[in-house]
């Protein structure tokens, strides 16, 4: 492959950290932050609750395929007598790899898109401006997981068993991670973006310590697998639950081979939602329940793809009033996405599960693209704010994010403060 085939940036090389002996999985509680942490903490979750009330109207929907295609999609909602109606339209569709794309994420705020291939390439684009900014050619193997822990980050993984940590603004590599042998299947990082948990083809399951650049422990589980979420590691049609000290509470049977797992907030009751995506040719809706030492149930399925579904994402956007105006109307819902090997990406709206309900639901798409055949391989969605809505959501936050900013030391304040200047200039 010439340097005339595309233009890369290749990310600095920074020289593996000794291994950790520790063995044993040590829970990550409040006390075992120290002081000025644990009001860091406080303060991230109030800052997080404020940027939940400032919604996006609409999304983006990103696949990557076998075929090397990239689809972008912009989801919509429109007034509609009955309340909202969804829409989705194309906005780019071109060939982004010259193999075929294993992994896509997109930065919180939807600014930066990070797509991962079997070429062994971690390309980065400008979202907004549909732009490419470079290739990170980092790892010697093909990329099979991609993340944005926050918006000033970027982690990768690959079959050649190792983890980056990029930042996300010169996307030099401030972390390399090894540990595993063979391939990285999965990663999922804690919602505090300190830590990290991966699983290989060794059959290990490890944690990763974000802050300080070392693994911290390491288990063994027997068997490959892939972890769903930061508490769910799941296998061939099997899902292992585990509490937040990471104690095994329970483990489900599927009916068939899983393919992806994501958790997403229910609007209607605030409870948290397990989706399941599977060979079975849907997703699986599990609740769980108020009382951890009951496991979840299916209370719904989505259903309308004709093969296999290979991945879900959910996220919270803002609906508009309907055209009758009607008191109590919804102001927000969850829309779940997926994508399926029969080259359909439907978008189905959780507000048709209503709390209370006792009986299988079954959910229909509300909006579909079909890519007429192409092999979808990955996928993520994000937010779609235009450039009013970016300034009004950065003078709503940033003055709290400042202040965070200023809490920290060092190096790390003045990457921030940095960023933070680049975003006011744009």
């Amino acid at each position: 492959m010439t340097e005339a085939d595309r233009k890369v940036k290749k990310a600095r090389y920074e020289s593996p950290l000794p291994k950790d002996k520790s063995s044993k999985l040590k829970p990550v509680t409040a006390s075992n932050l120290k002081g000025k942490e644990k009001a860091k903490e406080v303060d991230g979750a109030s800052s997080q609750s404020s940027q939940q009330s400032i919604l996006p109207t609409s999304f983006k929907v990103i696949a990557g395929s076998y075929e090397k295609l990239l689809y972008g999609l912009e989801g919509t909602a429109s007034s509609s007598e009955s309340g909202y109606e969804f829409h989705l339209k194309p906005i780019f569709i071109f060939p982004a790899h010259v193999s075929h794309i294993k992994a896509v994420a997109a930065s919180p705020g939807g600014k930066w898109l990070a797509t991962g291939s079997a070429d062994e390439i971690v390309k980065v684009w400008d979202l907004a401006r549909r732009k490419e900014i470079g290739g990170l050619m980092h790892h010697e193997g093909s990329i099979t997981y991609l993340e944005f822990p926050s918006r000033s980050h970027l982690l990768s993984a690959s079959e050649d068993g190792t983890l980056c940590l990029f930042h996300a603004r010169d996307w030099v590599v401030l972390r390399t991670f090894k540990g595993h042998k063979g391939r990285v299947n999965f990663v999922a990082v804690h919602p505090s973006g300190k830590i990290a948990l991966s699983v290989g083809q060794d059959r290990l399951l490890r944690m990763w310590d974000l802050m300080r650049g070392k693994g911290s422990a390491s288990i063994k589980l027997g068997k490959e697998g892939e972890i769903g979420h930061f508490s769910v590691v799941q296998y061939h049609s099997s899902l292992e639950i585990f509490s937040t000290d990471m104690v095994l509470r329970h483990t489900l049977s599927h009916a068939s081979r899983i393919h992806s797992v994501r958790f997403c907030r229910w609007t209607d009751n605030g409870g948290e939602l397990m989706l399941v995506a599977a060979e079975d040719k849907k997703v699986s809706v599990y609740r769980f329940l108020e009382d951890p030492e009951k496991p979840p149930s299916i209370i719904a399925e989505m259903v309308g793809h004709s093969n296999r579904v290979k991945a879900v994402e959910a996220l919270e956007v803002a609906v508009p009033e309907p055209e009758t105006k009607t008191k109590n109307a919804r102001k927000s819902t969850t829309i779940v996405c997926t994508i399926s090997s029969d080259g359909n990406i439907f978008v189905y709206d959780l507000a048709a599960l209503h709390h209370g309900t006792t009986e299988l639901v079954q959910l229909r798409p509300v909006a579909e693209y079909d890519t007429k055949g192409t092999r979808l391989t990955c996928l993520t969605v994000t937010e779609n704010r235009s450039k009013e809505e970016t300034d009004d959501r950065d003078a709503k936050i940033g003055k709290r994010k400042r202040v965070e900013d200023q809490e920290d030391s060092g190096e790390e304040v003045q990457g921030k403060g940095e960023e933070e200047e680049e975003e006011e200039e744009e």
